[in-house]
């Protein structure tokens, strides 16, 4: 590491597959990484596929099976997860970065065993009943190669990793929460930003008026954000998960729209014009 590596920071970005439906939304995340990677910063970015994979199993006549919003994964589920993930929104990903000049690296958890992952064991889901819940296909994060990661971003190359897992001694692949895979890459290269990008954009006291956006709160305040009711629906577990790695040498946390010109960098830079920052 060159000693002007050693002082970049460095940016995790979480995009769902939600915010890839869109072409607005695909070129914004490129831009907006661009935006970062010009300004000096390193960025590893994660990506899911949630609706992709959706829309690939009812061509396949199968049936999308969630428990308690959860996805129960089969192993013909996985291997449509492989094939809309890791093919069409990965490589799509990475042709609108390299589109803008940015040198993506396309990848997914097992290359490198860049994720590592056990298998959920069953589990009784709230709002499910008192059965356990085996998810099938599906596994939790072991551990990241940090190391491996740092060594490609010092490369100049921007990883775009598929939200898939491998077992460590077998090779067993594992579909994987991106919500939590993300948080722990920023845990494991101990970022400067972990962005969470969402089709909304920001925390707003009302949510659809953009005169409520709340420009910057501390790990306190969004917690009393959730209990208030102000951060509700599928961002709770969003903002809680992230909150996690604060203490652990995360120093900031953004949520941000993906379609909005320079919003990566603003949050990146503290203007708070953009987004909403949480931190410490």
């Amino acid at each position: 590491m060159t000693d002007n590596q050693s002082h970049q920071p460095i940016a995790v970005v979480k995009v769902g597959g939600d915010v890839l439906q869109g072409e607005v939304e695909r070129s914004g995340i490129a831009a907006n990484v661009k935006d970062l990677v010009d300004a000096g910063w390193r960025v590893v970015l994660l990506h899911g596929g949630g609706p992709q994979v959706n829309e690939l199993q009812e061509k396949h006549g199968l049936v999308p099976n969630k428990v308690a919003g959860r996805r129960i994964t089969s192993e013909a589920d996985l291997l449509v997860v492989k094939q809309a993930i890791c093919g069409e929104v990965n490589v799509s990903l990475a042709q609108e970065l390299q589109q803008v000049g940015v040198n993506a690296f396309a990848c997914n958890g097992a290359s490198g065993k860049l994720v590592t992952a056990t298998k959920r064991p069953p589990r009784v889901m709230s709002g499910a009943g008192d059965k356990p819940i085996d998810f099938g296909e599906v596994g939790d994060v072991a551990s990241v190669n940090a190391a491996l990661l740092t060594q490609l971003t010092e490369l100049g190359l921007v990883p775009v990793i598929a939200t898939l897992g491998v077992e460590e001694d077998s090779g067993r692949i594992f579909n994987i929460n991106a919500d939590t895979t993300v948080v722990q890459i920023a845990r494991a290269l101990k970022a400067d930003l972990l962005l969470l990008t969402t089709a909304v954009g920001a925390i707003y006291g009302e949510l659809g008026d953009e005169d409520t956006r709340i420009a910057h709160v501390n790990e306190q305040e969004a917690r009393e954000l959730i209990n208030e009711g102000v951060i509700q629906g599928g961002m709770i577990p969003k903002v809680e998960e992230a909150l996690s790695v604060l203490v652990d040498g995360v120093k900031n946390i953004a949520i941000v729209g993906p379609q909005i010109k320079g919003a990566f960098l603003d949050v990146a830079v503290g203007k708070g014009d953009k987004g909403t920052r949480i931190s410490l």
